[in-house]
Parts: C-alpha cells; structure tokens; sequence
C-alpha cells in the first residue's frame, strides 16, 4: 500500500467521471484499484464508515462503469453503503475528507449529490424491485438502449422482497437487466476454466435460446414421447452445468446465470458484465468477492471485516475506544437475565454485533438466532416462539421496525404474545443521515393495541425497564435507546404514580421528559429558575401506555410540556395531549420534538441544536409561552 494521505493518487484523481475510466488502458487498473483502496482506508479511519464492503468492491465497480454508461444505464446499490468506490468514479474523489461529515458526503447514494446515484437505498432488499419497476418503465418509453443494473450483495439478498422482486423480474423476458449479486459470505471457490466461460457465452446466446424454444415446441407436439424427452434432455443440460457452478436456484426461477465470477479480476467481471449486457434480457452475475480485501486488518477481523467500523489507525487497524454506550448495557443485562431465565431468546436481523448481542451469542448459543435482513420474518418468528412458551427479545435498530410493523401489529399484538423489542439508534443518529435517524418509532407504536413502550433515561433505567418489560407476559413490550454513550445517572427524588420525579416545583410548568431527554430538560428547568419560572420534571418511564397520575398533575399546572426525540406527529406529546383532552383539562400542552422531514447528516449535537432541542431552546419557548399567559412576568428583574 502506498502512504495513505487521505487525497485522490494521480490515477483516481484523474478520473472525473465514468467516461475518464473507460479511457484508462488495462494495465492501469491495478494501480488504480489501490489508489481507490489507499483514499478508502484512509477516509474511513478519520470518520468512520462501512469500510470492509467497499474494499471488496472496487474492481466489481471499476469494471461495471467501464462497460455501462451511468447515468444513461442506471446502476443500483443495494446495500447503499457498498457505494464509496461508485463515489469516487463518478467525480467525487477529491471529497472524500468530509466523508459523513456535515455539508460533505453521505455514507450513502444521494440523489443531491450526483446525477450517477438513483436510490439511496440503506434500508436493504429493495434494489431489484427498483429495477423491475424501473426496467418496465424504459421498455414502455421505448427506451430501449438503455441496461439497469442492481447490485445486491452484503446480506441484502436475505431479505424476502428481493426475492419477491425476482420472481417477478423471471416472468418478463423482454427486460434488459443485469442482476450482480455480490457474493461476500460464502465460501466456495469461483468456477473457472475455459468450458465453464464457453457455456456462459453459450447461455446468453440468443441463437441458444431460439434452438430450445424450437426443441420444446416441436417436441411436445409429439405424442406421449415429446414432454419426457425434452425434460430429459434440458435435464441433461442442467446436469451438466451444475457440476460447473451453483446456479440451480436461479435458473429455476427462469433467470439467465453467469458465474461464478472472480469478483477481484477486474477483466473476468468485464467480461462477464459484457456477456450479460449483449443479452437484453434479465441475466443473473454472480460475482464472489472477499470482504475487506486488499487491507490485511480487514480481512484478518473475525467478527465483520471492519464492516463499519468507528475511527481507527490507519496502519494497524486499531479502533479508538469507544465509550460506555447504550448498546453495551444492553448487551450485559441480556447475559444476566439469559442466566436467570432459560424461556429468554434472542432475535437479531444481521445485527448481532451493532446491537450488542455477541456476549449472548457466546452464552448462549443455542438461543439466539439471527435471521439475516429480514425483520418481517424475525417478528413473526418471534411470534411463533412466544407461543411455544418462550420470551422472545428482538434487538434492531429503531428505523428497520419500519419494515416489520405490519408483523408486529397482526401477528404479535393481535394475538397477545409476550414478545420484547428492543430499539438502539433510536431518536437522532446523525452521522448516517436521513434513513437512519430511529424518529419513527414513537409515532407508529401508537396505534398498536396492547403494546407498552419503555424510554430509559440512563444505565440504571435501562436494566430495570427490560427487566421489566420481559416479566410483561400478555403483550408486547419494547424498550427504546438513542445510539452513543450513556449519560449521567440521574436519581429521582420522588415518584407521581409509577413516573420518577427528577425535579420538584410549584404550579408553573410540569416538563415531561421522554427518556435520554430528562438531562435537557433539567437543563431548562434550571434556566426556568432563574427566570422565576418553577417547573416540575418527570420522567414517565413506560410512555404507552401513559400513567393517569399525568392528569391531575396537568390539571395543577399553568402550562405542561413535552420533550421527546421522535417525530412530533402522533407521538409521546400527542398522546398526553389527547389524554388530557379526553379527561376535560384545558391546560395548554406545548410538544417539542424532531421535525417531519429528513435530516441531512451531522452529529447528534448538531442536528439537535439545528431543530431546537436543547436546553436554551425549551427555556426560551417556554418562558415566551408563560409569558403570554402571565403578562406580570414581562417585568420579571431577569428578563
């Protein structure tokens, strides 16, 4: 590897789009590749960043942009995180320093950032279903030059709705488009040799196709006879090519194969790619490629190949430590509880590291299950546990409930089932950007019968309110935590129902603080005082269903007030306020929370300023909203 300076080498740096690329002769290739390989390990160790993916992409995605013509071809990631290398080739280089940092590159494909990224595609699984739709959309244009390419790879073909996006895509034989399945997770060796690249021209040989289409026909018009030796002889045939690579499964949906590919000889992927191309009909690539190749701390990372891993050295892959998080205690009370209890199991979705279950893993090995990218299927199948008399904890982050809310609604609510998720990276992320921010959960969870909701404020809460959630044995329970370190613990000094009290005041303002959001709003309080405003906080603890101690508590203050880090539309602050409405308190009620629209990355603190959740913020809106009810306060000394 050359000195990694965290700028473009001279090849790359001359690389300004797809066009420069395919000017560039083979044998510059290589020197490329470790140029892209260079600014990769070199960006991602200043800002972190899904690192092990992208290096195992770069000759795939060197080749792909030699043979297609992006943006006039659409090519499509899934996952988005595989795109840095895509990036770099299409005029991005020269950027790559303010990788997920503020104002400069996301992590992802982003529409405003390039005319070469279609999708952004972070939530997996969806890339083919964009194709077929896509692809459908150019043949009814009679835009018939045009090639769409999904790049799936990196789990993402676990997830059921790409494989419903290829039954569909099989049916249609008139669509051009390149399926490249990115091979990084299995172990068996490419097929190679000159028979196996003569019968995968063969396949995509439209003389080929018009030979078995003529057999098939004529022979079925034989009696008795005309079936069975046709489907002896398209046996045979399979036979034969099954000895030569695992294509079985995708040719019995009717999908053109080609493979398996060498997915680091840059020449065997272009090949490939332009056999697939010529073929203007729906073609399988499959491609296998080694996950954090070229960089020996990656390949050598046992748990993900540095998949995504936080800010480290460069030179010896060493990870800067990463404080006491949310995650880890999550992880740990898991290990006890599991000891205390044998009926708890573990769920993740391709998680199992990102959501702190390794510890569990390795306790326990035969109770946890990690279902791949598929959370429909993890909450369904946690569902069937529950009623096998087990406790099912199903560990995601906070913006994949999305994806599984239909199964957590109708299969695990409707039927009373004591199943505990639990939500990391939920509220405010940040360096991720828009698809990740876990603002969702609060509101949708809503609307679902016999579901409790927990938000613990610090370390201690978080033990005690899973351990409080998986003794709930006639519904659903699920317990939310944002991503990061944990705060300072904060005691209560007393307790309105079952809600902790973390600050006693007179009748001004009751602040309700959701969870992680008690230390800002003790923060206003303090600012409150010195305004001669006094406020009350408390933290509800279990948010769904809300304590009724709230209304007579509401009902003796001037102004109640709710802090959350959710979405403000139908979430925790709607749901009091409904409450309060429902038991006839005209007391104003004012919601502070995250704004409906999708936030561009930064950090947490960042983003948080931007939106108005801090500390100053609140104390200035409330004191301006007692102001308006109070007009002595106008002439308050600290004002």
């Amino acid at each position: 590897m050359s000195e990694r300076t965290g700028q473009p080498g001279n090849l790359l740096e001359s690389v300004k789009g797809p066009g420069d690329l395919k000017r560039l002769a083979v044998d510059e290739l290589p020197v490329l590749a470790s140029e892209i390989r260079d600014l990769l390990i070199s960006s991602t160790a200043r800002s972190g960043g899904h690192l092990g993916p992208n290096l195992g992409v770069v000759e795939l995605t060197i080749a792909m942009h030699r043979v297609f013509d992006s943006p006039h071809d659409r090519i499509l990631w899934d996952t988005g995180h595989q795109a840095y290398v895509h990036k770099m080739l299409t005029g991005r280089a020269g950027q790559f320093d303010t990788l997920r940092q503020e104002g400069g590159l996301s992590g992802y494909p982003s529409q405003t950032e390039s005319e070469h990224d279609i999708i952004e595609n972070s939530h997996a699984s969806t890339a083919l279903s964009y194709a077929d739709g896509l692809a459908k959309a150019y043949r009814l244009r009679g835009e018939n030059d045009r090639t769409v390419v999904a790049v799936i790879g990196d789990g993402a073909l676990t997830g059921g709705m790409a494989w419903e996006a290829l039954n569909n895509i099989a049916a249609r034989k008139d669509l051009p488009l390149i399926i490249v399945v990115n091979d990084n997770g299995r172990s068996y060796s490419p097929t190679i040799g000159g028979l196996a690249s003569h019968l995968a021209s063969l396949r995509t040989n439209q003389r080929y196709e018009d030979v078995l289409d003529f057999v098939k026909g004529n022979l079925n018009k034989v009696p008795v006879v005309g079936a069975p030796v046709y489907d002896a002889l398209h046996g045979v045939k399979k036979g034969l090519k099954d000895v030569l690579a695992p294509q079985v499964m995708f040719e019995d949906l009717g999908l053109k194969y080609i493979g398996l590919v060498d997915g680091h000889d840059e020449q065997a992927v272009e090949a490939a790619l332009r056999r697939a191309r010529d073929f203007r009909r729906p073609v399988i690539v499959h491609v296998l490629t080694k996950k954090g190749f070229g960089y020996s701390p990656a390949e050598n990372h046992d748990e993900d190949c540095f998949h995504s891993p936080g800010v480290f050295d460069p030179l010896t892959g060493e990870e800067k430590p990463k404080p006491h998080g949310w995650t880890n205690v999550f992880g740990q009370e898991m290990v006890r509880l599991g000891a205390e209890r044998r009926d708890i199991v573990a769920i993740t979705a391709a998680m199992l590291g990102p959501t702190g279950l390794i510890p569990f893993s390795e306790a326990y090995p035969d109770r946890l299950y990690d279902v791949g990218i598929a959370e429909q299927h993890a909450l369904t199948s946690a569902a069937g546990l529950a009623l096998g008399g087990l406790h099912p904890v199903v560990a995601v982050y906070a913006t994949f409930l999305n994806r599984a809310f239909d199964q957590l609604l109708m299969d695990v609510a409707l039927h009373r089932l004591p199943v505990t998720v639990v939500l990391d990276r939920a509220g405010v992320t940040g360096d991720d950007g828009a698809s990740h921010n876990g603002m969702w959960d609060l509101s949708i969870l809503q609307v679902v019968p016999g579901l409790s909701v927990a938000v613990p404020r610090d370390e201690p809460r978080l033990r005690e309110l899973l351990a409080e959630a998986v003794e709930i044995d006639d519904g659903p329970t699920v317990l939310r935590y944002p991503k990061g370190a944990v705060g300072a613990q904060i005691e209560a000094v007393g307790r309105l129902g079952e809600m902790d009290v973390l600050r006693e005041g007179d009748l001004d303002v009751l602040l309700v603080a959701v969870g992680p959001m008690a230390e800002l709003c003790l923060g206003a309080a303090d600012l409150l005082d010195a305004q001669g405003i006094s406020a009350t906080v408390v933290d509800p603890r279990w948010v769904k269903p809300l304590d009724e101690a709230l209304v007579p508590a509401a009902r003796a203050h001037k102004l109640v007030v709710v802090v959350e880090d959710n979405g403000r539309v139908g979430a925790v602050g709607d749901a009091v306020a409904r409450m309060l409405r429902d038991a006839d308190v005209d007391v104003p009620v004012r919601t502070y929370g995250i704004p409906q629209r999708f936030l561009d990355h930064a950090k947490r603190p960042k983003i948080l300023g931007e939106i108005g959740l801090t500390s100053q913020d609140i104390a200035r809106e409330i004191t301006e909203a007692i102001a308006k009810r109070s007009p002595a306060l106008e002439n308050h000394p600290a004002r």
